[in-house]
């Protein structure tokens, strides 16, 4: 085991303890499915899948679109990451403005174990999934493009929150992908929160935006498990 991993574990270990039994992939899936928020995207894909194949209107721009999506997803997670979940409380006009998504995600760093907590929240998914729908319906010049971002970015969301989800649980890697992402979010759980903001992927925007250093060349963060400073 390298330097950088054994602190990790230490840290991890000193954290939450130690890892619980061996969790299978079947287990694990059989997991997932039992949360509310994988089901409403899962809902939401079938939905814009049905419609995207009845409305038909096949362009070249409807394979484009999700190739764009995939370079771009990366880069939607590191800013969602940093500015939405990472966001601290303010105060305007005397009133305290602090999201549901920043609130739970707090919550989630100080309980890195607590699975329910690795989900999206139920009500900002709601509102979340509503305003993709106006976007997907009222943003492209073609009602069938539009489809076929919400088809996309669906199938995006369930990827986000399944592989979210799977390094929070004791599930343990097996494939090189799999174990660079497992890697770099427990890095950041557990080592530095400011850093490692990409979740479905290893080393792609932090390392363009300047958020993947060597773990061994930075100290522990006091504030990983409470971000801010905030309990």
């Amino acid at each position: 085991m390298s330097t950088a991993e054994q602190r990790l574990a230490e840290d991890e270990a000193r954290i939450t303890g130690a890892r619980k039994a061996k969790l299978t992939l079947g287990q694990a899936a059989r997991g997932f499915w039992r949360h509310p928020s994988p089901i409403v995207i899962a809902v939401a894909f079938v939905i814009a899948l049905t419609s995207r194949l009845l409305v038909g209107d096949w362009q070249l721009w409807d394979a484009l679109t999700p190739l764009i999506m995939i370079v771009a997803f990366p880069f939607f997670e590191w800013v969602v990451h940093v500015y939405v979940l990472h966001a601290k409380p303010v105060k305007i006009f005397g009133r305290t403005l602090d999201t549901e998504y920043a609130r739970e995600h707090r919550k989630h760093h100080v309980l890195p174990r607590d699975i329910p907590l690795s989900f999206i929240p139920f009500k900002s998914l709601l509102v979340t999934v509503a305003v993709l729908a106006a976007i997907g319906l009222l943003a492209f010049p073609r009602t069938a493009l539009g489809l076929t971002f919400l088809v996309t970015i669906t199938v995006f969301g369930l990827l986000y929150e399944w592989t979210h989800y799977l390094v929070h649980t004791d599930y343990k890697p097996k494939s090189r992908v799999y174990k660079a992402i497992w890697r770099d979010h427990r890095l950041h759980h557990y080592k530095d929160e400011h850093y490692w903001f990409t979740v479905t992927s290893s080393g792609t925007a932090d390392r363009v935006l300047g958020t993947y250093p060597d773990p061994q060349s930075i100290p522990s963060s006091p504030t990983a498990k409470r971000l801010h400073g905030l309990a």
